[in-house]
């Protein structure tokens, strides 16, 4: 069973920035990426990324501002966040899949962590 775990989620100000990671179990995962889903909201796309060509999307919320990056060898996803704002607040979940190429939906990731709490506020 595949499993993965998120960290660096935390509190913050406005302006800040913030590292997440996620640890795969797994080692041949292919398209990884992070979603959010903000309090009260529904669960919304961040960013992914392939294995083989590191291919990168970015949701509109992220683009400019935060960079998915991940280390194959060591089976690690992050998100490093930069200028941080209050509507950036959401539980951040790290999300794998079996399959290869860019993907936006949710529902084609397999494989889900728990989520790590970001919150940022003055």
């Amino acid at each position: 069973q595949v499993q993965l775990v998120e960290s660096g989620g935390g509190w913050v100000q406005p302006g800040a920035s913030l590292r997440l990671s996620c640890v795969s179990s797994a080692t041949n995962l292919f398209t990884m990426g992070w979603f959010r889903q903000p309090p009260g909201k529904e669960r919304e796309f961040v960013a992914t990324i392939t294995r083989l060509s590191g291919e990168t999307a970015y949701g509109d919320s992220a683009r400019g501002r935060f960079t998915i990056f991940r280390d194959n060898d060591k089976n690690t996803l992050g998100l490093q966040m930069n200028s941080l704002e209050p509507d950036d607040t959401a539980l951040y979940y790290c999300a794998g899949s079996d399959t290869e190429g860019i993907i936006r939906w949710p529902t084609s990731y397999e494989y889900w962590g728990k989520g790590t709490q970001v919150t940022v506020s003055s």
